[in-house]
């Protein structure tokens, strides 16, 4: 199973000249920061999809080698809030700038500088922790494009770094890490070099399960869906039963969820229980649900019981 670390203690020992450090991973939502994460990570640990706001919590990531220990933190996209949910994302990213050694601005190198771009940039005036432009998806675009796209950029703030890269190809990741790495201060790492992130496997479990339901209801079930794992235990044969509650606002979005005949929730599961096997390692029997809470957006309770706790 994968390894994981529920505590940020004192670091662990490593050989001197070693280098270690908080990294934020910030932008737009929708503009790869999952992908990049999971890319360096050689795993998925963080949901991606085509729609924005895909990640609502912290995701944190360990990057380790015998030189480095790199610490991800994965924010919601910044964005307008609009629900109580929208509050909670926004608060989890600004509260990460305070935190870390390096802040990544990750930019759409497709999309251009827009009011999200400007929003994000405002937030981050008084910020001390220097901050790289990462200019993502450039396999995207023509070279000549990339330098008017960075000026705009640099004519609102004074980056530490621009570095473009395509996180879906692993275009120029590796000079990414390298620069990011120099400004890490030396010292032990935190977490042991098994360890790859701090969430329990069962919330990965509900990420992934979440993953597919927006990869195959597209634009009929939007952000009024959550996933809740409500069991996970290993049966005698080794399997992992996994027991997960689908929650949505609307009786109409239960049903497409369900599919004629249960067949979508069917493919939800089949997809799922592949990713949920790769990251076990473990034969999986999953177990799907779907549930209608209205307004669960707005609901402290409901955000608490579904790990969206209140930062303080």
């Amino acid at each position: 199973m994968m390894q994981i670390d529920g505590t940020m203690g004192e670091k662990k020992g490593r050989s001197k000249n070693h280098r270690s450090g908080f990294v934020a991973l910030i932008g737009r939502p929708n503009v790869g920061k999952s992908t990049l994460l999971n890319h360096i990570l050689g795993q998925k640990i963080a949901i991606m999809s085509d729609k924005p706001q895909t990640t609502r919590n912290r995701i944190q990531g360990i990057y380790t080698t015998e030189k480095e220990q790199v610490v991800f933190l994965d924010t919601p996209g910044i964005h307008k809030p609009k629900s109580r949910l929208g509050d909670y994302m926004v608060k989890v990213a600004r509260n990460t700038f305070a935190e870390v050694d390096v802040i990544l601005l990750l930019v759409d190198a497709k999309e251009g500088l827009g009011q999200g771009d400007r929003f994000i940039m405002e937030l981050l005036k008084d910020v001390k922790t220097p901050v790289f432009l990462v200019v993502n998806k450039i396999d995207q675009v023509h070279p000549d494009q990339l330098l008017p796209f960075i000026d705009q950029y640099r004519t609102l703030y004074p980056f530490s770094e621009v570095i473009p890269i395509s996180a879906l190809q692993g275009n120029n990741t590796e000079t990414l890490m390298k620069v990011v790495v120099e400004k890490l201060p030396e010292g032990p790492a935190f977490y042991s070099s098994e360890f790859v992130t701090d969430h329990p496997e069962r919330f990965i479990v509900g990420e992934l399960v979440r993953e597919k339901v927006l990869h195959l209801t597209r634009e009929e079930i939007p952000h009024s869906v959550a996933v809740h794992v409500e069991e996970m235990a290993k049966e005698e044969d080794d399997t992992v039963y996994v027991r997960a509650t689908i929650y949505t606002e609307r009786s109409s979005q239960k049903g497409i969820l369900i599919g004629k005949q249960g067949s979508m929730l069917k493919e939800v599961g089949r997809r799922a229980r592949e990713d949920i096997q790769r990251l076990l390692g473990s034969r999986v029997y999953l177990d799907l649900w779907v549930k209608v809470k209205k307004d669960w957006r707005n609901e402290d309770f409901m955000l608490r019981s579904l790990g969206y706790e209140e930062e303080s």
